[in-house]
């Protein structure tokens, strides 16, 4: 009896000592928060995590894998990112302009030289910094981009080859508008960025991205491309809805966009990779690693343009506020200043990160599945989450 209760007092110990050391015994669980989304908003899954001066301090994740499926997820399950891959790409080309081989202002000419003098004249003086702020002068994506993709996808090759093939292919079309004086929210241009880092580096972007953001920053589950794996379950599939249905989509050709447009939008992590990554924004340079100066980053934040409102604009894609370098600007009625945001989505997925950088605060959301009803779900959350835990005393100081 005495070694049994000795064994009992020695696992209680082991159990304070844990709960002592393991930050995530001071998360406050989001599950009762998110659960009722499930059904009022028909999302598979939702997860969503809150970060306050570096640490993650509310976490949660509920719903399934898979529509119909009871296969439950997990805060270490991998999401689908889209269009929120971009500020990952614009960091990369904050890098190389600190390191002297790129300047905000280098020109597409200038780093394809050899195509300069078959590109759109105006096209020739498109700096870098205007193809990240969207303000080429690139139209929004239309027929023309959709059908130069198919054909680069088909072509032979590694990716940056096919996006090199892409860019040649597309500098010949004509700009929408002088370039730096018109928003025009254009996957292309990252494209062309993607590319622009593979010339000056001689490395693809998905090994750039990898190596240089996602081991540095320690964000183990992040990955490129669809979330699951092909033939298994082990993440959370893209849902769409189709005919009234709700339709998963396996890994595979059409589980999620292009590898080739990969610059703009195929970044995949779990909600709390994602959460480290929104709270090394948030601290704009207070924390490691290093990656660039705080006002390189504080320039990456920092709107460039006013965005016309857009109300028809997809889930995911900018609607109003200003743009920066991949993030955006938005003014929200729940909170005293505006925030840094960005949404990103394939159509099968969707994840929204909000910045608070005077607070050092951030949200993230995501779900598997794609739509308005999603994008509503992310709204009205964002607004709990910031009440509850930016606004409040329970996510630090209160700035009521």
């Amino acid at each position: 009896m005495c070694f049994t209760h000795s064994l009992i007092r020695m696992a209680l110990v082991v159990a304070v000592l844990f709960c002592a050391c393991n930050p995530a015994s001071a998360q406050v669980s989001l599950d009762a928060m998110l659960t009722p989304a499930l059904t009022r908003y028909e999302l598979p899954a939702i997860a969503a995590a809150v970060v306050k001066d570096g640490k993650v301090v509310a976490v949660g994740a509920v719903g399934t894998r898979k529509a119909g499926a009871r296969i439950p997820v997990t805060v270490n399950d991998r999401f689908h990112l889209g269009s929120d891959t971009k500020a990952m790409t614009a960091l990369l080309v904050a890098m190389f302009v600190e390191e002297r081989k790129l300047r905000w202002d280098s020109t597409v000419a200038w780093v394809f030289t050899e195509l300069a003098e078959k590109m759109d004249p105006r096209l020739q003086r498109v700096t870098i910094e205007q193809l990240l702020s969207h303000t080429s002068g690139i139209p929004s994506d239309n027929e023309v981009f959709a059908d130069l993709l198919v054909k680069a996808v088909l072509q032979d090759g590694n990716l940056d080859e096919m996006r090199y093939r892409l860019v040649e292919q597309w500098v010949t079309q004509p700009l929408d508008s002088e370039p730096g004086k018109k928003f025009a929210y254009a996957n292309m241009n990252y494209v062309i960025v993607g590319a622009i880092l593979e010339r000056v580096s001689g490395k693809t972007w998905d090994e750039l991205i990898t190596e240089r953001i996602f081991i540095p920053l320690g964000l183990r589950s992040a990955g490129l491309g669809p979330q699951a794996t092909l033939g298994k379950i082990d993440a959370p599939l893209g849902h769409m809805m189709v005919n009234g249905k709700t339709k998963a989509y396996l890994a595979g050709p059409n589980g999620d966009i292009p590898t080739i447009i990969g610059p703009a939008g195929i970044a995949h992590m779990s909600v709390l990779d994602f959460a480290r990554w929104a709270a090394w924004n948030a601290g704009e340079g207070k924390r490691g690693p290093k990656l660039v100066p705080p006002k390189t980053l504080k320039k990456l934040h920092t709107p460039v343009i006013a965005m016309p409102e857009k109300k028809d604009a997809a889930p995911g894609t900018p609607a109003r506020g200003g743009y920066a370098l991949g993030w955006g600007e938005l003014t929200v009625d729940w909170a005293p200043e505006p925030l840094i945001y960005h949404g990103g989505s394939n159509e099968k997925n969707l994840a929204h990160i909000w910045l608070d950088a005077k607070r050092d605060f951030a949200m993230v959301l995501v779900t598997n599945i794609g739509g308005t009803k999603a994008d509503e779900a992310f709204r009205a959350l964002a607004l709990e989450l910031y009440r509850e835990f930016a606004a409040s005393k329970r996510g630090g100081k209160s700035n009521r």
